[in-house]
């Protein structure tokens, strides 16, 4: 059974951090790219974060650079996004997407629609 399990959404006030988790099973994480994707309400999935490589290379989306840090523990097979100076414009679901084998070089470079396969997503609500 391949898993990418999303958690940690909440409801936060604008500059407030949350960090959102993503457990995953059946993949081999050092050739596999994991994203981080969002969707706000009425708009497409963009592109938020992605990791990949024995390396760990990752890649960040322009309105999240500065803010957002993705990072991986190899052996709880756990990807983490940790959030800070939130915006109301983050507030969207959160959905932690896999495509194997890969790279975020490649996945990145093209719509997110076509990751492999994809958590149910959790939500992120950003309010005063």
């Amino acid at each position: 059974l391949r898993c990418s399990c999303e958690s940690g959404g909440d409801s936060v006030q604008p500059g407030g951090s949350l960090r959102l988790s993503c457990a995953t099973s059946g993949f081999d994480l050092y050739h596999s790219a994991v994203g981080w994707i969002r969707q706000a309400p009425g708009k497409e999935r963009e592109w938020v974060s992605c990791i990949s490589g024995s390396e760990g290379s990752t890649y960040y989306g322009p309105s999240v650079k500065g803010r957002f840090t993705i990072s991986r523990e190899n052996a709880k097979r756990m990807v983490y996004l940790q959030m800070n100076s939130l915006k109301p414009e983050d507030t969207a679901t959160y959905y932690c997407a896999v495509e194997t084998p890969s790279a975020c070089r490649a996945v990145t470079a093209r719509s997110p629609y076509g990751m492999d396969y994809w958590g149910r997503g959790t939500l992120v609500t950003v309010s005063s």
